[in-house]
């Protein structure tokens, strides 16, 4: 007899069936792709962006001796950006560099080529400072800039293009506000009543100023109609403030009213306490103690600033 065949019960299975003939295509091996490299500007910006310290105190770093590698305004770091920026597409677009780092080979033949070009010198020492903060050195590892001279400074001196389009007559009351204060465009931007303060010892009326690099200053005003107008602000004491307005040169006329407030004769003067200009200013003496306090209510610390730039003989 003939065995009996166990018949294999058919499992259900999960797999899906196939037409006859098909073929079964292979699903594609993703290729492996490295990640895009950054544009040079990007780069540059990248290299920027960890270098920001906003809202900490220059002053208090500068106190401590860490303020190297740092960038505490967004004004500086916009100007740092541009001028990497000016300088990677110059690399990309002469020497074909795709990363800051090739191009950092290039820095002096840049410099050298901008002070070929015939741009001030201190447009060349901003290009040097820019790329040493990109490339974490400083302005003395690049070849050397030329010298500042106070002569050829065209800031806030004679008559600009912008000058045409703001009027002093129509806005005289924020120009004479401005010399009676000193406050550079950001501090007046910000400027609420709260920071007026009283005096009672000398009788007088300041500002209490967090200026440039969070340094934190006292700033005499020098006319009570600018009080008036700081007492009776709700807010800001300027809602807006006039584009064309030559702010720099009325910090000049601020600091010039300063100084002559509080100079003595040079005559009475002794020789130590005497500051002696020098080049274009040969001749020219000014009085230390009255240039130092002129010089802290502009919130500057060093008296050759005031003396080459703000003191108008």
């Amino acid at each position: 007899m003939p065995k009996n065949k166990k018949h294999k019960k058919n499992k259900p299975s999960n797999k899906a069936k196939l037409p006859k003939n098909s073929k079964i295509n292979k699903p594609d091996t993703p290729k492996k792709t490295m990640p895009k490299r950054a544009s040079m500007s990007k780069q540059v910006q990248n290299v920027l962006d960890t270098k920001l310290k906003i809202g900490h105190s220059k002053y208090n770093d500068k106190l401590s001796k860490d303020t190297a590698g740092h960038i505490y305004s967004w004004s500086t770091y916009r100007t740092y950006l541009k001028h990497g920026i000016y300088f990677a597409k110059w690399a990309k677009s002469t020497h074909g560099c795709n990363d800051i780092e090739s191009a950092r080979n290039y820095v002096d033949e840049y410099l050298k080529m901008r002070i070929d070009s015939k741009i001030s010198p201190y447009t060349q020492k901003l290009d040097a400072a820019a790329l040493a903060k990109i490339y974490g050195c400083t302005t003395k590892d690049f070849i050397k800039t030329e010298v500042r001279k106070r002569a050829a400074i065209e800031r806030s001196r004679g008559d600009k293009v912008r000058d045409k389009h703001f009027s002093e007559k129509r806005n005289q009351e924020f120009v004479d506000f401005c010399k009676a204060i000193g406050l550079r465009r950001p501090e007046i931007t910000s400027l609420k009543s709260n920071q007026l303060v009283f005096d009672g010892d000398s009788n007088s009326y300041f500002l209490d100023i967090i200026g440039k690099g969070g340094r934190p200053r006292r700033s005499a005003i020098l006319s009570d109609e600018a009080v008036q107008r700081v007492k009776n602000a709700k807010g800001l004491v300027w809602k807006k403030i006039p584009n064309g307005a030559d702010i720099h040169g009325y910090r000049a006329d601020y600091c010039t009213a300063i100084y002559n407030k509080h100079a003595r004769p040079i005559g009475e003067i002794p020789k130590n306490e005497r500051y002696c200009c020098r080049k274009d200013l040969k001749g020219v003496w000014y009085d230390k103690k009255a240039m130092l306090i002129a010089s802290e209510a502009l919130g500057h610390n060093r008296l050759s600033i005031i003396a080459a730039h703000y003191i108008r003989k």
